[in-house]
């Protein structure tokens, strides 16, 4: 079975904590040659961001976010898995960050309605499964109305990606840089057309 029929697979169901493991690992060694903080530059994250990072991992794009957005900003590093928590609050205390906050969850989310500026999706979305129109439901439902929510995942072709977002009829399509597709709320069209 290949990395990506058994992610497929494995889509809406909490990662063994040996999956977990192997992943951060992975991960590890990836971010020693492709450095994370020159994919969170191409965002366009700017000083007193609020940024989530939605199944932050062990919090490769968490620190570089946070770096990014001080003085006065904020990353909210979301995750369904307890060790994903653990490692980027240990990432938290080597690396001296004091503008990030965790949040163990599988969708709903404690925080204030239109307050994110940046709702940073990466490799993840495969794993939404039966929660996706709920997840981004939640992600409306945060996100300020001249935010964006950024999706990358290599999981899926770009009309495959593309027909899942569009279908719940939430967010539009902005542009794609790279592997970095960028959303807006549906409704913006909507008001600027009335």
């Amino acid at each position: 079975m290949s990395f990506k029929s058994h992610a497929k697979k494995q889509a809406g169901k909490l990662q063994s904590n040996l999956d977990f493991k192997l992943m951060s690992f992975f991960f590890s060694l990836r971010d020693k040659f492709r450095k994370p903080i020159n994919k969170v530059k191409k965002i366009g994250i700017q000083t007193g961001n609020t940024i989530i990072d939605y199944g932050c991992g062990p919090g490769s794009y968490t620190i570089p976010a946070a770096e990014l957005t001080r003085p006065g900003g904020k990353v909210y590093a979301v995750d369904i898995h307890p060790l994903a928590i653990k490692k980027v609050k240990k990432k938290i205390k080597k690396y001296n960050v004091s503008n990030i906050e965790t949040i163990k969850t599988d969708c709903k989310m404690d925080i204030k309605d239109n307050s994110i500026d940046i709702i940073m999706c990466f490799d993840v979305f495969h794993a939404f499964g039966a929660k996706e129109g709920s997840i981004l439901k939640e992600f409306c439902r945060v996100l300020d109305k001249n935010g964006f929510l950024l999706i990358n995942d290599h999981h899926y072709q770009e009309d495959e990606l593309l027909s899942k977002v569009l279908n719940h009829e939430i967010f539009d399509l902005m542009r794609k840089e790279e592997d970095l597709y960028f959303w807006n709320l549906k409704r913006i069209r909507k008001e600027t057309e009335n």
